[in-house]
């Protein structure tokens, strides 16, 4: 017999429901990752992965390695900040990839200085009157970029009711084309200074997670949150519960495409350079750092906190191939694997759920 309480109005609490945060779950996952890498490292390297055998720094971490770490899934993160509301309303975005490079390739040319060593910028885009523009200028174009295709997919969804997966698969390849198209598939470099600093350093890292932050509070405790995780849950009831659900779902693919058109200013700060190509499989990770951060395919279910932790999931992965010099098609496998495996547990927690309801 289960263990119950009896709680107000006669209600009663059974005990052996109680189930541990998703998130823990996650973070386990993590912790058990990070132990398999160090086991491996001190076989078959010698050396830790996160921790400093060899004092060389301060702490008993290796910080290098942690920094990199961080910074390698910072700016795939905010897009997986975008892609985790997507889902959670029952949804998918697969054109934040190709909104990254085609808003690289605008943004970067509105951010170009006039001269180069003396002469005329050989890779300018447009005349002198849009250049040595402040750093806000391409900040605001290239976030306007990804609104606009963000609305552009919700409006695909929420009106034409076409299936999430065409909308944005059709907007991934048109975004793919503009990118191509918008200097005939030359690269833009040469920013300003100001610009530059945008992708400077950790500050990648310190962007991600302060929206990390500030999207988990919106998440769970504004009325935008609520109305996502209930579309997510029951589109029909959602409606009936007097959701205006269309124009919901236009918000949230644009603050998808939002996020992404600003991975896209820090990618070319970073990088000093915008290239056609860039972007390419970002969509794919950041639905991986979703679905591996224990958000549900299906909808209605995860959390910010989730994706982050499988950012890192997916960093440590990345970064503990390298370091037993492994090559990355190993990579992409265990990655495939752990994807399936997340899914597959995914369903099996609903169907359990399910029987106990």
């Amino acid at each position: 017999m289960s263990d119950t309480s009896q709680g107000t109005g006669g209600l009663s609490y059974d005990k052996s429901k109680r189930q541990w945060p998703n998130e823990l779950n996650v973070f386990g996952a993590l912790i058990l990752i990070v132990l398999i890498f160090e086991i491996l490292g001190a076989i078959f390297v010698g050396q830790s992965l996160l921790f400093d055998t060899n004092d060389r720094f301060d702490s008993i971490f290796n910080e290098a390695r942690l920094r990199i770490i961080i910074i390698q899934v910072a700016i795939v993160g905010i897009i997986a900040l975008g892609v985790t509301q997507v889902i959670i309303t029952a949804g998918i975005d697969l054109s934040s990839g190709s909104v990254l490079g085609a808003t690289a390739m605008i943004a970067m040319s509105f951010a170009q200085i006039s001269e180069v060593n003396g002469g005329p910028n050989p890779k300018a885009i447009f005349g002198p009157a849009l250049q040595d523009l402040p750093w806000l200028v391409p900040v605001i174009v290239g976030l306007c970029c990804g609104i606009v295709a963000g609305i552009m997919n919700g409006i695909l969804v929420a009106f034409a009711r076409i299936p999430p997966f065409i909308a944005t698969l059709g907007m991934m390849l048109f975004a793919r084309g503009v990118a191509q198209w918008w200097s005939s598939g030359n690269p833009v470099s040469f920013p300003t200074e100001a610009y530059a600093k945008i992708g400077a350093g950790m500050m990648p890292v310190i962007i991600f997670l302060s929206l990390a932050v500030l999207f988990h509070l919106i998440m769970n405790y504004t009325i935008y949150g609520k109305h996502t995780y209930a579309i997510g849950s029951n589109e029909a009831a959602a409606r009936m519960s007097g959701i205006n659900v269309p124009r919901h779902l236009i918000l949230v693919y644009a603050i998808a495409g939002m996020l992404a058109g600003l991975s896209a200013v820090i990618l070319t700060s970073k990088n000093l350079t915008a290239q056609s190509g860039m972007g390419l499989s970002y969509e794919l990770d950041a639905i991986a750092m979703a679905v591996i951060g224990g958000v549900s395919l299906f909808g209605g279910r995860g959390s910010i906190i989730g994706t982050v932790i499988g950012a890192l999931i997916i960093g440590v992965i990345t970064s503990g191939f390298t370091f037993l010099r492994l090559g990355a098609f190993y990579q992409e496998m265990v990655l495939g694997c752990i994807i399936v495996g997340a899914v597959a547990l995914d369903q099996w927690q609903q169907q359990r759920a399910a029987a106990k309801a």
